[in-house]
């Protein structure tokens, strides 16, 4: 690899955001052709859910980049060795591949990484359109005398696209950094704070909101669905730093660790948090039992989550029939799945496949959390018009 090659070359960059736009378009014309005959209002609905599951895809790559080492298969950003593609940096590459074979920079590996940050950019264009468009309903609604309107919400779309922007800044710092551990991390749970954002708008533009009155919630199962979140994002933190220190084979045996129920474990060094990949701060290599430590945690702490989320997928199972219980189908399906795929990576020696679809049961476990509370959020109740049944409305995503 060249060693002079500038972490930073924004030569490409405006070719990187036309491609990132053509992207974008495709999904943006499905759904104004497939909603062409709809209100304005449900075709952006549409459209934020379908930027939302795109977002979900694009965390799955983030992962799948980062579990096949592509995270500096282009060792510049945004794009590689100064080009919008690697089909430009082609002899670069090649240089880099031939010095090192197994090393950070190959063909396939930039491929990887380049893709993962087209669809980042389309995303962020899509995300873009949906600001545009909140700010544009708004300022129609104030034209016309209208105090609300049917529309992406203004606020939420506007911090929904800062928030893209700043992941964007911790995509450019992993590269530059050099996949420094903790930025890594926090660019993975940047991710999955967007797809939160992205629900929080699903759902409220989902719901119908007239004649709407809220349902009867049993006793604290909203404060409850608050905690399951919390602790859920800390493991998903404790998660992305076993990922990105590789300690997922520091214990290969389930239920103990290195036939200990308590092994050997640096707590120390494993929690320095500002810190290169596999050093400490003072350059010496991390110790092994630094990273069974970072595995430990993780493990030990899985159980207490699994048990309060288990737990509210069972009240919400008993609270009743219809949404309530979609609810709990999903969550206690996404607790099986991450029961499964953690434990594949213990004692299957950290499948690719099972491994990416880990990353993707926590980002959705995040989702269908957010989308629980979304729903439980109180309401103003409207009153019945003389002679009419009230509705209950149930929001779905």
């Amino acid at each position: 690899m060249n060693s002079a090659q500038p972490l930073y070359d924004l030569a490409p960059l405006l070719r990187m955001l036309a491609l990132g736009a053509l992207i974008a378009l495709v999904p943006l014309a499905w759904v104004l052709w497939r909603n062409r005959g709809a209100q304005r209002s449900r075709r952006w609905q549409a459209l934020t859910v379908l930027t939302l599951f795109l977002t979900f895809d694009l965390v799955l790559f983030g992962a799948f980049t980062r579990l096949t080492d592509s995270g500096l298969g282009c060792p510049d950003w945004p794009g590689c060795y100064g080009n919008a593609s690697p089909l430009g940096a082609h002899a670069d590459i090649s240089a880099a591949q031939t010095a090192l074979p197994s090393g950070p920079v190959t063909h396939g590996k930039a491929w990887v990484e380049m893709v993962h940050r087209y669809l980042a950019t389309s995303v962020g264009a899509l995300i873009t359109v949906l600001a545009v468009a909140a700010w544009l309903g708004w300022w129609r609604a104030r034209r016309a005398g209208r105090s609300t309107f049917d529309g992406p919400s203004p606020g939420w779309a506007t911090l929904t696209l800062v928030w893209v922007c700043i992941q964007g800044a911790f995509g450019a710092l992993t590269v530059t950094m050099k996949l420094f551990p903790a930025i890594v991390t926090l660019h993975l749970a940047g991710g999955v704070v967007l797809l939160a954002l992205l629900c929080v708008q699903a759902v409220r533009q989902t719901a119908v909101k007239t004649d709407e009155i809220t349902l009867t919630q049993p006793a604290g199962l909203r404060k409850l669905a608050w905690w399951g979140l919390a602790m859920l994002s800390l493991q998903v933190l404790l998660g992305g730093w076993v990922s990105t220190n590789y300690a997922v084979l520091a214990c290969s045996s389930f239920p103990s660790c290195q036939g200990s129920w308590w092994p050997d474990m640096n707590f120390a060094q494993g929690f320095s948090l500002w810190r290169h990949l596999g050093v400490l701060s003072d350059g010496r290599p991390i110790d092994f039992s630094a990273l069974t430590a970072i595995h430990y945690t993780h493990r030990l702490f899985s159980y207490a989550v699994f048990v309060v989320l288990g737990f509210l997928a069972w009240r919400l199972h008993r609270a009743g029939a219809g949404l309530w219980s979609r609810q709990a189908r999903w969550l206690a399906g996404l607790l099986l799945l991450q029961f499964m795929t953690g434990l594949s990576n213990v004692v299957l020696d950290w499948p690719l496949p099972a491994a990416v679809l880990h990353t993707g049961g926590a980002a959705a476990l995040v989702v269908v959390l957010t989308w629980i509370l979304e729903t439980q959020r109180p309401r103003a109740q409207a009153a019945p018009a003389p002679m009419a049944q009230p509705r209950i409305v149930e929001a779905q995503l």
